[in-house]
């Protein structure tokens, strides 16, 4: 009968932080084996923590790595040099499980976080009766060491890696509560400048080889980046609301959320929303947001813009950071506009505010991802709610671009009381359309109950059109393909080329 095959995670370093099952599995096992790099001379971090509960005569295997950090002549590259060893490795123990052997193998940290053994279980698990035995993480143990929690109540804890790329790190730091992030050495410098950027530097924490003998924690600026080793870690612990101000000057943030929910929000909408002391918005927009301590928010109707907008330039110029939240894109038809405004005919302390505006994904861009690309070619996009403009404008811009032949995105199209706009701009498309000419019909795009459906301007219903809809309506290149061209599951786009004249 085949051996078993046991992951064994022996914790961050402190021989006392094995758990029984460990100490119990590795005294027992017929096999032992551990990972070393090739400058470790055969004595693994996790070996060293697993000594004292190794029998007499227990078989060791020592899997020594190829390469860590340094070049490789491997064909393959270093991820062709780690899979060769890897696949030799795994040969090695499932000679000793053929030969009816247990097999642990150790790993330090948890076995499935950042782990060693995780490659050789891709390997072996399918073939062997395998277990995994988890175990305390280095970042559990490096908290207990710098003595602060890391997340509390609703706080998301994110996990990164220091090799990924500063711009990157920095947008992730910025999005969460909490962070840890693992792999340092040579990548220390990089994870500097994104904690720095984040805003999240003066929090975080240093900690080395973390419940070890030689363990070191230490505030992330006063760290000497030439003298940090690959066992190490940084701690972003929790502190919602309270990053580095980039100035102690109030400031207005006009920030995108997207079409709807949280799946839309981009990382630096996250992160503005995060470190705002003030929001400031239309009450089904706020209620978006989830909120956090310590926070003020301020709510108003959807027909106000230039009082809030006024409201928000107020409260930063009596020194809060404020974000403005906006619906999808907060340039398109939305707050950005309103809050510019307010500030190009401000005076005193409110004209001093600086403003910045955060993009977020737009209803139409969303509604042309659900059919394909509609919006493929050149397009226009037009409002059609005349509450701040004549209608003969709107119309005039609707003749122009129709007989520009350019696809429309038709925002604001219909409310319960007005209508007659809607019936009118139909007309005017109809008259530089063909009957065929596809129509993309899209209601609270991104929220749970959404509906996207593509018919044509000649089947087009308008009954079914309301404030929530958008509505796309194509050239004479637009083609629709699929469910005969119409329908939820229809494919709509706008070819890139354009016939000659």
């Amino acid at each position: 009968m085949p051996g078993r095959l046991y992951g064994v995670g022996v914790g961050p370093g402190d021989p006392e932080l094995v758990t029984l099952k460990a100490t119990r599995l590795i005294a027992a096992a017929d096999v032992v084996a551990h990972t070393v790099a090739r400058r470790a001379a055969g004595k693994g971090m996790a070996r060293t923590i697993a000594a004292p509960h190794l029998r007499a005569g227990v078989i060791e295997v020592t899997l020594t790595y190829p390469i860590t950090i340094e070049q490789t002549d491997h064909p393959g590259g270093y991820d062709g040099a780690l899979s060769d060893f890897y696949d030799a490795g795994a040969a090695e123990l499932a000679a000793h499980l053929d030969a009816g052997r247990d097999v642990v193998v150790l790993c330090e940290g948890d076995p499935f976080f950042y782990g060693s053994y995780m490659y050789l279980h891709e390997r072996l698990a399918h073939r062997y009766a395998t277990e995994v035995v988890p175990g305390v993480t280095s970042f559990s143990a490096a908290a207990a060491a710098a003595g602060t929690p890391l997340a509390k109540r609703d706080d998301v804890l994110t996990i990164l890696p220091g090799t990924l790329p500063p711009d990157v790190l920095a947008a992730r730091l910025s999005s969460t509560d909490a962070a840890v992030v693992m792999k340092l050495g040579r990548t220390f410098g990089g994870v500097l400048e994104a904690a720095e950027t984040a805003g999240v530097a003066s929090r975080a924490i240093y900690v080395e080889r973390a419940s070890s003998a030689i363990e070191r924690t230490a505030a992330l600026r006063d760290v000497v980046a030439d003298a940090v080793p690959y066992m190490s870690l940084v701690l972003v612990p929790t502190d919602a609301g309270n990053r580095d101000a980039p100035s102690p000057a109030g400031s207005v943030t006009v920030v995108g959320l997207g079409p709807a929910g949280a799946q839309w929000l981009t990382p630096e909408a996250q992160a503005e929303l995060a470190a705002a002391d003030v929001l400031v918005g239309y009450r089904t927009y706020l209620d978006r947001v989830p909120p956090r301590r310590g926070q003020q928010r301020f709510a108003s109707d959807n027909r106000v813009e230039a009082e809030r907008a006024v409201h928000a330039l107020a409260l930063a110029a009596a020194g809060a950071r404020v974000a403005v939240v906006s619906s999808g894109d907060p340039g398109i038809f939305a707050m950005a506009a309103a809050v510019l405004e307010a500030l190009d005919g401000a005076q005193g302390a409110l004209a001093a505010v600086r403003v910045r505006v955060v993009p977020g994904l737009s209803a139409m861009q969303v509604a042309a991802s659900r059919v394909g690309a509609p919006l493929g070619h050149d397009f226009a996009v037009v409002s059609l709610s005349d509450n701040l403009k004549p209608w003969t404008v709107i119309e005039r811009r609707l003749e122009a671009a129709a007989g520009a032949d350019m696809a429309l995105a038709l925002y604001n199209p219909a409310s319960a009381t007005r209508r007659e706009q809607l019936e009118r701009a139909i007309e005017v498309l109809r008259r530089h359309r063909a009957p065929a000419t596809p129509v993309v019909v899209a209601r609270a795009v991104g929220s749970d109950v959404e509906t996207v459906t593509v018919t044509s301007l000649e089947h087009l219903d308008l009954a079914v059109v309301d404030m929530r809809t958008l509505l796309i309506v194509g050239s004479s290149t637009t083609r629709a393909f699929g469910s005969d061209g119409e329908g939820a599951d229809a494919h709509v786009y706008t070819p890139r080329s354009y016939p000659a004249a």
